[in-house]
């Protein structure tokens, strides 16, 4: 996700070189998000209440709004929100989506989702680099990375339809493509905002920042790691 109320930065470049501690806390809270999510889907996989999870409807139901909720809540709300309580929402987020999440050990096995885990941390890392420190200005490619994602939500309800194993295929290719492109993006995008030194000298709106910079990231490491489950787990049947 992109443009969640944070506009381009003009920063020059040249002033955004220094790994400063908005950036840590970006990482920080991405990182324990992450690991909200992993335990909490790890501990209920293969569970009696996982398994009523996975095949109760309205719970699957509620998650998925609930989720959107969170997401909305904070990128359209993060300005007027509290950090304590964008925290909290980030978290919750976080936690529902690990609820989630434990339905995919019903559906992999542990090898893949660990292949799929580690590939996905390495070429996150990778292009989170790309896009600390290219000189390229990403922001000229935003509207072909929005154009990119509808396009991948149109053909996922299309496929939802045709049930095309090849469409699927194809989907989850572009979408490892879009999300490996969105990391830079993303990265190169909260590295010049967390570079303002309005921002900087402001303690609540620093926080309000890594809140922001953590759930795109967190996004972006979420999306492609479901793609390259995907692939993953279609080429292992």
């Amino acid at each position: 996700m992109t443009g969640f109320g944070f506009g381009s930065s003009s920063i020059p470049e040249t002033s955004v070189q220094t790994f400063n501690p908005i950036m840590r806390m970006v990482y920080l809270w991405m990182t324990l998000g992450l690991a909200v999510t992993g335990v909490i889907a790890w501990v209920l996989a293969g569970t009696e209440v996982g398994l009523q999870i996975a095949t109760n409807p309205a719970l699957l139901i509620g998650a998925v709004i609930l989720q959107f909720v969170l997401v909305i809540g904070l990128t359209a709300g993060l300005m007027r929100l509290a950090p304590g309580v964008a925290i909290a929402m980030f978290f919750l987020y976080a936690a529902v989506t690990g609820v989630m999440f434990s339905m995919i050990f019903l559906a992999y096995d542990l090898g893949t989702i660990q292949l799929a885990f580690f590939s996905t941390a390495g070429a996150f890392l990778a292009m989170s680099v790309v896009g600390y420190t290219t000189q390229l200005d990403l922001s000229q490619y935003r509207t072909y990375f929005i154009m990119g994602l509808i396009g991948l939500i149109v053909a996922g309800f299309v496929n939802i339809l045709f049930k095309s194993p090849i469409l699927d295929m194809a989907i989850s290719m572009v979408g490892v493509v879009i999300f490996v492109a969105l990391t830079a993006y993303d990265t190169q995008k909260i590295k010049r905002m967390a570079a303002d030194p309005a921002i900087n000298s402001d303690g609540s709106m620093s926080m309000r920042v890594s809140i922001y910079g953590a759930l795109s990231l967190y996004l972006d490491f979420i999306n492609l790691f479901l793609y390259l489950l995907r692939l993953f787990g279609r080429s292992r049947r």
